[in-house]
């Protein structure tokens, strides 16, 4: 009964995020037909649907727990059964040496964030907010660290805003860096698991540019969003936040299921354990609910509250995320990724 209760609650903001994806899919499918090629990719066109219908109405009661259900809940299937397609080995053709240069990227990024942050003029708690969400992985992180430094709830508000409106910008300006740069599937697909915040913009960010771009990008970032575990534990004792640092801390939260779920079907389909009539079915599924997750995305974006950041927080995530981006790229020709 309460299953039951739980989907009928859910259900209207479901059915809008779908709505909204079949037609941002469809705008897509017309540019093909017209032009060629889509001169703006579907994920973009959902993503665009969704803030320009939250611009003219906020949703109520009864969509908002739909579509906070899709953003999430959904998401996290979505990248989950995203580990079906991944060819494991070409992923890590990089070896020890990725993962060791996202980890450095994070560290830098978290130093030069929070020193540009204090120099623009922030106060110190806010300035960990953004470098903890420029570096890491946007609100997620924001949300994590927030209690371990006591952050005001205004200073929490003010970095989750104009956090995710850049992460909307990013992932709309990013796939155009592509041709000047001339980056591979591979590199672009590292460029964007380091760069972009949230788990759905980094999808909607790499799905534009190739399959490849879209499993390296999923990988890296999942591997950067582990990072949040020691991150927050390094501010709990910075901040002698003892009781944060102890055993009442909830470690599972920053390893979460669905990158578990991913890292294990990508171990059983490199393998060869998974049967292959689960394959494509798998595939559909998750680029269907990445999709509704889209919407979702852009149904959480209120434009109205770019009119309430003030101008040295601007300065400070745009900043912080220029010196992120350098960082990216430094890391890709210093490995000699291709």
């Amino acid at each position: 009964m309460k299953g039951l209760t739980r989907i009928v609650r859910v259900l209207p903001g479901v059915v809008l995020c779908a709505a909204l994806g079949a037609v941002g899919l469809l705008v897509a499918a017309g540019e093909t037909r017209w032009l060629g090629h889509p001169i703006v990719e579907g994920l973009v066109v959902v993503i665009l649907l969704g803030v320009a219908l939250r611009a003219r109405w906020t949703p109520t009661q009864p969509f908002v727990t739909g579509v906070v259900f899709t953003g999430k809940t959904l998401l996290e299937i979505a990248v989950c059964l995203l580990g079906v397609s991944v060819d494991l080995p070409l992923l890590l053709k990089s070896g020890p040496r990725l993962v060791i240069g996202i980890a450095c990227v994070v560290v830098a990024a978290l130093g030069a964030s929070f020193w540009l942050a204090r120099w623009i003029g922030l106060p110190r708690k806010l300035a960990v907010l953004v470098a903890c969400g420029n570096a890491i992985c946007g609100n997620s992180a924001i949300v994590a660290v927030a209690p371990v430094i006591e952050a005001e709830g205004e200073q929490v508000a003010s970095a989750i805003t104009f956090t995710a409106i850049l992460g909307v910008a990013m992932v709309l300006v990013l796939p155009w860096t592509l041709g000047p740069l001339g980056l591979s599937g591979y590199q672009y697909g590292v460029l964007a698991g380091l760069t972009v915040y949230a788990v759905p913009q980094v999808l909607a960010a790499a799905f534009p540019v190739s399959t490849l771009a879209v499993q390296v990008a999923t990988l890296v970032k999942l591997l950067r969003v582990l990072l949040l575990g020691p991150v927050v534990f390094f501010f709990a004792i910075r901040h002698r936040n003892r009781a944060t640092a102890r055993a009442d801390v909830q470690w599972s939260r920053f390893v979460p299921w669905f990158i578990v779920g991913f890292l294990l079907l990508a171990v059983l389909r490199s393998t060869g354990a998974l049967p292959a009539v689960v394959l494509e079915p798998s595939r559909t599924i998750s680029s269907w609910l990445t999709v509704m997750a889209m919407a979702a995305l852009g149904l959480g974006v209120d434009v109205h509250d770019l009119t309430r950041v003030g101008q040295s927080m601007v300065m400070s995530v745009g900043a912080s995320l220029v010196v992120l981006f350098v960082l990216a790229l430094s890391l890709i020709h210093l490995l000699s990724i291709r």
